[in-house]
Formats: C-alpha cells, sequence, structure tokens
C-alpha cells in the first residue's frame, strides 16, 4: 500500500526546503481500528479553474502538494461544475443534485431539510463517521441544521468583520491569513479524529483563491509568500482583444463579468499582478494541503485516508475581456478534480465528471447506498477502469435572479457546447469544442450546422426536464 511518506511535501516557505517524510507508516494503532471504514477528506476551493495548478500542465504555477497527490491519484482532466457559482455549486457538490432540483442559489430560500437529510455529511454521521467542516461555508440551512450536521465546524474568514483573509487569532494574538488558519484547523480535527478511534469526513473549504472586492489588490495572498512569481512574466490570455469580446451578445459584454475585468485586468501590468496574486493564493492553499497531508502521517492514518480536490467553479483570467465565472464557456465551467486513494494506483481518466458526482462518490468509497434521489454518479468506476457507458453529455445552467448575470442553460457533449440564454430567446451559441476548443467561433448561425444546433436545443429540453423532475 502507498504511504504519503512518499511525497514531497512542502515544509515552511514555498520555495525553500522541500523534504520527505522519511518513514513508512504502518497499519497500527487507530489507524488499524479504522481499516475496515475509509476516512475520507474533501478539499474544495473557491474560483480555481481547472488548469491553475502544475499537474495539468501549467508550468508556472507552484502546487507542489497538490501536484503529488494528483499524480498518484485518479486525475480527472475532463471536470466540470453544472453551476458555475459558488453557492449553487456547493448545494450541488453536498447533495449530488443540480441547481434546478435543489434550487439554492444565493438570494433564494435555504436549502430544504429533506436534501440536507440526503448530503454526503448527513449519511455518513448516520454510518458512524465523526465529521467535520472547516472553512468557507457558502450555503444556508434550515434552522440550525448546519450547526448540528458537524461534530467540528469552524468556518474563518466568515465569522469576523476583520476582512476575509486576515483576521485576528485570539489566542495568538496575531493576524493570521485565512487559509493558514483552515490549514491548522483542519489538521486540528486529523489529529482529534485519529484519536477518537472513529472513521472520519472532513471538508475542506478554502475562501482562496476568490477575490476580495472591496481591497485594492484583489487577490489577498499570504504575505510571505510575495516573492513568488516576481521575475515570471504572465502569457497573455487567449481571446483577449475587443473583437472576441464584440462578438458577444450585449447582455454579457454590459454583465458584472466586464466590470470586474476592468477592476483586474484592464492593463497589461495589473493583469500581471493580479494573475501573480491569484497563483500565489494558490500557492497558499498548496501549502496548506501539505500541512494536512503531514498531520495525517503524524496521526497514523494515512494509509486509510482517501483525498479529493475539487474548485468549486472555474474563472476568467481576461479571457473574451471578462473576469468572474457564471457563464457557460469552458473557463467557467472547467476544474481541476482527482481522488486520491492509497491503494490505487495514478491514473488520468478523460470522461466528463461533475461536482454533482462527488456526494455519491463519497458515499459509495465509504461503502454506504447512495440514495436514490441523487443524481449525481459515483466515479468509483471509472476508478476502477470501467470506462463503458458513462456520461457523454450534462447539462449546464445558472438560474440566479439578478440584473448583472444573465441566466445561461445548454448542454456540453464530447464534442460540442451548445448554450443559449433564458431572458433573450431565440440567441443561441455553438461551438465544435474538437476543432475550436477555445470557443472562438460561434456556429449557430451556419447552415451547415442547424441539424446539430436542432439537436442540442432539444437535447437541453430533455436535460431540463430530467434534472427538474
Amino acid at each position: 500500500m502507498k504511504a504519503f511518506a512518499k511525497f514531497a511535501v512542502l515544509v515552511g516557505l514555498l520555495g525553500g526546503t522541500v523534504g520527505s517524510l522519511a518513514t513508512e507508516v504502518t497499519e497500527s494503532g487507530s489507524e488499524a481500528a479504522q481499516a475496515d471504514k475509509p476516512n475520507i477528506i474533501f478539499i474544495l476551493t473557491d474560483d480555481q479553474r481547472w488548469d491553475a495548478v502544475g499537474y495539468a500542465g501549467n508550468d508556472i504555477i507552484q502546487t507542489p502538494n497538490i501536484d503529488a497527490l494528483a499524480e498518484q491519484g485518479t486525475r480527472f482532466s475532463n471536470a466540470f461544475v453544472t453551476t458555475s457559482i459558488c453557492a449553487a455549486s456547493r448545494a450541488s457538490i453536498m447533495t449530488g443534485l443540480y441547481e434546478r432540483k435543489h434550487g439554492f442559489t444565493f438570494n433564494e430560500p435555504p436549502l430544504a431539510k429533506e436534501f440536507v437529510n440526503n448530503s454526503y455529511p448527513k449519511l455518513l454521521k448516520d454510518a458512524g463517521y465523526r465529521i467535520g467542516f472547516v472553512g468557507k461555508f457558502g450555503m444556508q440551512f434550515e434552522g440550525d441544521l448546519d450547526k448540528s450536521l458537524f461534530d467540528f465546524y469552524q468556518r474563518p474568514g466568515e465569522e469576523t468583520e476583520a476582512g476575509r483573509y486576515y483576521e485576528l487569532n485570539l489566542k495568538t494574538h496575531r493576524h493570521e491569513h485565512t487559509t493558514a488558519r483552515i490549514g491548522d484547523l483542519s489538521a486540528q480535527f486529523v489529529r482529534e479524529s485519529a484519536k477518537s478511534g472513529q472513521p472520519f469526513n472532513l471538508s475542506v473549504s478554502f475562501h482562496a483563491p476568490h477575490a476580495d472586492d472591496h481591497d485594492p489588490n484583489q487577490f489577498v495572498y499570504p504575505r510571505d509568500l510575495a516573492f513568488l512569481y516576481e521575475d515570471v512574466t504572465i502569457p497573455e490570455p487567449p481571446l483577449a482583444d475587443d473583437r472576441y469580446f464584440d462578438a458577444q451578445p450585449e447582455w454579457v459584454r454590459n454583465s458584472i463579468s466586464k466590470d470586474r475585468w476592468y477592476w483586474r485586468f484592464d492593463t497589461p501590468q495589473k493583469y500581471q499582478e493580479m494573475v501573480k496574486g491569484y497563483y500565489r493564493m494558490i500557492s497558499g492553499l498548496d501549502r496548506e494541503v501539505g500541512k494536512i497531508v503531514r498531520e495525517l502521517e503524524k496521526a497514523g492514518v494515512a494509509d486509510n485516508t482517501i483525498i479529493m480536490f475539487m474548485g468549486d467553479n472555474g474563472y476568467f483570467l481576461g479571457e473574451r475581456q471578462l473576469a468572474g465565472k457564471w457563464l457557460l464557456y469552458e473557463n467557467s465551467i472547467r476544474v481541476p478534480f482527482f481522488v486520491y486513494d492509497p491503494r490505487r494506483d495514478g491514473v488520468e481518466v478523460d470522461k466528463m465528471v461533475l461536482n454533482i458526482d462527488v456526494a455519491p462518490t463519497i458515499l459509495e468509497l465509504a461503502g454506504i447506498d447512495v440514495p436514490e434521489l441523487m443524481q449525481g454518479e459515483s466515479v468509483r468506476p471509472l476508478m476502477d477502469g470501467k470506462l463503458s457507458g458513462w456520461r457523454t453529455e450534462f447539462l449546464g445552467e445558472h438560474l440566479m435572479n439578478t440584473d448583472w448575470i444573465p441566466k445561461t442553460e445548454g448542454v456540453r457533449t464530447e464534442q460540442y457546447k451548445y448554450l443559449r440564454y433564458p431572458q433573450h430567446p431565440g440567441y443561441q451559441e455553438l461551438y465544435d469544442l474538437k476543432a475550436d476548443p477555445l470557443e472562438a467561433n460561434n456556429l449557430a448561425n451556419q447552415a451547415q450546422h442547424r441539424e446539430t444546433l436542432t439537436m442540442l436545443s432539444a437535447l437541453t429540453d430533455q436535460l431540463i426536464e430530467q434534472a427538474a423532475n
């Protein structure tokens, strides 16, 4: 069985000494007591796009701890969210449901009790797991269901007026970056859980690399990582010139995505500073992933702990002269996702997997029946090499009621992307992802693609009906 001792774990600052833990962990003590049920840690990041990790081929960003886990895990190179906004996506992750089914996003009522009772934390708790949550929750439940659901419930960065990323630690009397605080609290949960003898599930939810709209620097990285990327020039984003922006419909050009582009990316100098800040935030959370890995080693539970990692949505870094997410383009919906299981060898899978697959996967890995209510699928068969019969399309949607983000819906297949805006009937977009992976050439108005357009429009209607019911 693999052990985390094989990892190069970051010790101290990035760019400092990267060492390997020297000893193999043997299955004894608390680890042996829990061997029949695996511990499961699910790590979620905020606004981290699929290519903002080293293992995806980004040769600028430094993410050694994430890369080590991914390379020895099952890496899903085509992972997507069904709704690209944090509130709805997080509800989909926890419940295995489309937004159209669970009905939760910003400015909407709390997530219904029926769905909370069929979420992965509730079902794991009912099965005897110790349940922890650390970080950005991003959802609302009825009453105090969120607090009663977790045995360990810590939300640094959300329950303070001092700011999202730096807050006063009342124990140390120092201002600490929220990313580091989340890492410390996660390590604390691991220590306590290993002593308890219970199998455990920990959801770690980093605020990073989400921007702070009220801070002039936007991407508030840990100050001790300011040296990273100083001598690097970030390549210009594709589709960044005026013609691609002008080709978009008026409601996209006038949306908050353009406003935020002005805040972050509208000059070459600002673009360099902001993307480097974004990367530093991700390197900071990578350091905390290493901290959690080391704590698993120290506690003797490494060989029986599965680690899953995902972004809650993608992010525009200046493509199309946009910033943010929300829309159904690849930049916005494609995310990093892998499952590290110490009992398995590393492999890459290119099938389309979704955020709604997280909950059923966690349950199946824990040996718990997946509720029929869940609309996602466990990726366990893909981890076992069983690729046939997997989905070949999925519904994308963004249903939030607001004047500054257009509602969107559409379908992605293995070859095509079709999208439309329900508030603007008649307008459609169609892209051939094989020939045009950047989605630069809208084929919707070309006669030779009319049959494909009609077919995908009907498929979108069908998938909407299935998701709603």
